[in-house]
């Protein structure tokens, strides 16, 4: 069935502008009530990241799950991933992230994890939207749900993170510029690598509400590559806002994606005899990185872009580890969810190990150059299909012949369209990339 407001990531848009409006949340929130308070559940969670609206969602989701006959617990900022960590180990009936993700602070949205920490089934996403169709109607009094803060969420997710790593494992000796997109990783991110023996340098770690993302982060790594070339830092990590995404940057300034990540995780892990199956990239991932996985016999399958494709992937085949380019890494032995702070951790188990630089770690691997345009547009899944659109990709199809490939997808988290070209010839693709960019541009006016 097609849901009116579950999109690929939860709910999401612009605060102010419907569904991200507090009359819907407040009804969104009893809606979510009734469907678990029906299945006999009672006690549901609430993290969020840093930006200014997350008060007022947090405010009325609480009103409307305690309308509904629903406990909260309210966790105050915090990562999704620990959101869903702690779901699972304070054994609550559900979890709620009040994050966009990566996108600006004027931006939020609303996502659920069942009682395991997985994200929720279509069938109860649809009852959700079922239920968001009734008249609201409140509890009797004395069946209210009752809120109660968390007040050491932040410690207790920190040693889950720690202990995603071996006991002996340290950090000792490394100097980190660890970039906290002054989102909800600011706090907890800080402790996690401190604690197990880096010396930190922290950046983008003051929010305040408005500056989520902005400069800063995954999305926008530049202030961290310059910081640590000019500190001469072993290396640098980049989180996103609400802490799932990760990249990383070499001592020289160079971006380590999550398709090289991917590939340190898992060449790391095949060495070991510790890889479960294959991994599970992306149409986005790089050619050249699903190229260094056959050199080494690794089994790579290509998934629909977002970590619902990337888990569904995974599941079906019962392999553990999987990511995007964007740096959304599913380590499955250790989370259910993508989680920045964990992969990062993975991903430095190599280099101690090995003692052996990020550069040197990641220099085998040929990267294929990539060029991606986003065309900010009204309605991704209409202009991904108008026929001028279409014609524009197989010309550029036609010019590539066998040395290159073109994806044009709808975003699921944004109002753009994605063109992404891969190619030998860095100044070919580039020029592609934008002339559909453009024809994109022209068939929506």
């Amino acid at each position: 069935m097609t849901r009116k407001y579950f999109g690929t990531d939860g709910i999401r848009g612009r605060v102010g502008v419907h569904p991200i409006t507090p009359d819907f949340l407040l009804r969104l929130g009893w809606a979510a009530g009734r469907v678990f308070a029906s299945r006999g559940n009672s006690l549901i969670l609430i993290g969020k990241d840093t930006r200014i609206s997350g008060y007022m969602c947090e405010a009325v989701l609480e009103a409307g799950l305690s309308s509904a006959g629903v406990d909260v617990r309210l966790l105050g900022p915090m990562p999704t991933p620990g959101v869903a960590y702690l779901t699972r180990t304070l054994r609550a009936d559900a979890g709620i992230v009040i994050s966009a993700s990566h996108n600006p602070y004027y931006d939020n949205g609303i996502k659920f994890f069942d009682h395991q920490g997985n994200k929720l089934d279509d069938e109860v996403e649809l009852a959700i939207e079922a239920e968001l169709e009734k008249p609201m109607l409140c509890v009797d009094s004395d069946r209210l749900g009752k809120a109660q803060r968390v007040p050491d969420a932040h410690g207790r997710y920190i040693e889950f993170c720690k202990a995603t790593v071996d006991r002996g494992f340290s950090l000792k000796g490394l100097n980190i510029v660890l970039d906290c997109a002054h989102g909800a990783t600011y706090d907890v991110a800080p402790g996690v690598f401190t604690e197990l023996g880096a010396s930190v340098d922290v950046i983008a770690a003051q929010p305040d509400g408005l500056n989520i993302n902005d400069g800063c982060g995954s999305t926008q790594p530049q202030a961290l590559c310059d910081r640590v070339v000019s500190t001469g830092a072993d290396l640098g990590i980049a989180l996103d806002g609400d802490g799932d995404r990760v990249i990383m940057v070499d001592h020289t300034g160079r971006i380590i994606d999550g398709d090289e990540m991917l590939f340190l995780i898992a060449d790391h892990r095949a060495k070991q005899g510790t890889l479960v199956g294959g991994v599970v990239g992306t149409v986005m991932s790089n050619l050249g990185v699903e190229r260094a996985f056959k050199a080494r016999d690794i089994a790579f399958h290509r998934s629909l872009v977002g970590d619902r494709y990337v888990l569904m992937a995974l599941r079906e085949r019962g392999w553990e580890l999987g990511g995007e380019s964007s740096g959304h890494l599913i380590c499955l032995d250790l989370q259910t969810t993508g989680d920045g702070i964990v992969s990062a951790l993975q991903a430095l188990v190599p280099l101690v190990r090995g003692e052996r630089t990020l550069a040197e770690c990641t220099s085998e691997i040929e990267r294929i150059p990539q060029v991606m345009v986003n065309v900010a547009v009204d309605n991704p899944a209409e202009a991904a299909v108008l026929d001028p659109v279409l014609e524009a990709v197989k010309k550029a199809e036609a010019k590539l012949g066998d040395m290159g490939r073109v994806l044009l997808r709808p975003s699921g988290t944004e109002p753009v369209v994605r063109v992404m070209i891969e190619g030998q010839d860095m100044s070919e693709i580039d020029t592609l990339a934008h002339e559909v960019a453009d024809v994109v541009r022209l068939a929506v006016r």
